[in-house]
């Protein structure tokens, strides 16, 4: 038997069949990532083959084998350092949350998660939530961080879920895929999923007025169908993304400005565009034709990856 995993809580697993039948489902034997270790080894949107067992009145699927997958979003796992974590696999796309303001934003976030997603090319949109309370200022950042991203080929959006604005625009980006929708904490992801698709019900938690920081709202990944067609993946609130998975090399050629331009560096491809002489990147910045802020968010994961201690990378 065959199913989708639309619902992961780390020990158990619900599979949907092709009777659209929903099963408990755990698994048996140890599967890996590629050689690497990783805590959830089954993911929401892995097409798995399954028996069938009755359990204490219950019918429980027994997990046998994972179906190649066409891809997958992986992070650094926060608790096990040395591990990765699942978030999705098999999706057309995928959604990050921020805001601007109610949580302050924090940009360098954007260009971590963009590495999740750019190794596989699958398509991101970056969505800007809480237009409603947006000064002047906020609104003046947002069209800059809309023209950073813009141009180097991302969709960005703002939206209200309080007000409404921008949910039907969402809704058609959202129509007949399926959606990885991902966001730091306190950004209103919870509260606009349930905006974009009523009666959902995801729960929602405002933000502590003493930290200014979101509370964790998702505790697990879930797959939701849409009524006007495809589906979301919805994942828990993410407070920081690493990658042990990743080399400077990996990062140097997954800004995608920074590899298009890498060509003309004088060490081409093995350029990590930092101290290098002759370098087509560190030149663009120079004139504006790539954005300082991207850069200076790189040199940061460069230098994250290069520090980080031999344990975390040992023996994945």
């Amino acid at each position: 038997m065959q199913g989708t995993v639309i619902k992961s809580t780390g020990k158990w697993y619900w599979v949907k069949t092709e009777e659209d039948e929903v099963l408990r489902s755990r698994i048996v034997g140890k599967f890996r990532l590629n050689n690497v270790k990783i805590t959830n080894p089954v993911a929401v949107g892995d097409i798995v083959e399954m028996d069938v067992s009755y359990e204490e009145d219950e019918n429980i699927g027994i997990i046998k084998k994972i179906m190649p997958r066409e891809n997958y979003v992986v992070r650094q796992s926060p608790r096990k350092k040395h591990e990765l974590h699942l978030l999705a696999s098999n999706v057309d796309q995928a959604v990050i949350i921020m805001t601007i303001v109610e949580p302050m934003l924090k940009q360098g976030f954007i260009d971590r998660f963009l590495l999740t997603t750019a190794p596989y090319n699958i398509p991101t949109v970056i969505v800007f939530n809480k237009a409603d309370v947006y000064d002047e200022d906020a609104l003046a950042m947002y069209n800059y961080l809309k023209g950073i991203y813009e141009k180097i080929g991302y969709t960005v959006r703002l939206v209200s879920a309080e007000k409404g604005t921008g949910l039907e625009e969402l809704k058609e980006i959202l129509k007949d895929k399926i959606t990885l929708v991902a966001g730091q904490s306190g950004v209103g992801k919870s509260t606009l999923v349930n905006a974009v698709q009523p009666g959902l019900d995801i729960f929602t938690y405002e933000i502590s007025d003493h930290s200014g920081k979101g509370q964790h709202t998702t505790t697990f990944a879930e797959m939701h169908e849409l009524a006007f067609g495809g589906s979301i993946i919805d994942t828990p609130g993410i407070k920081t993304l690493s990658f042990n998975n990743l080399t400077p090399k990996d990062i140097a050629h997954n800004f995608t400005e920074f590899f298009e331009l890498s060509s003309e560096c004088k060490f081409g491809g093995d350029c990590l565009h930092r101290s290098e002489p002759q370098c087509a990147v560190k030149e663009a910045v120079e004139t504006g034709e790539v954005s300082e802020l991207r850069y200076i968010n790189y040199l940061t994961l460069l230098e994250e990856t290069e520090n980080q201690n031999y344990w975390e990378k040992h023996d994945m």
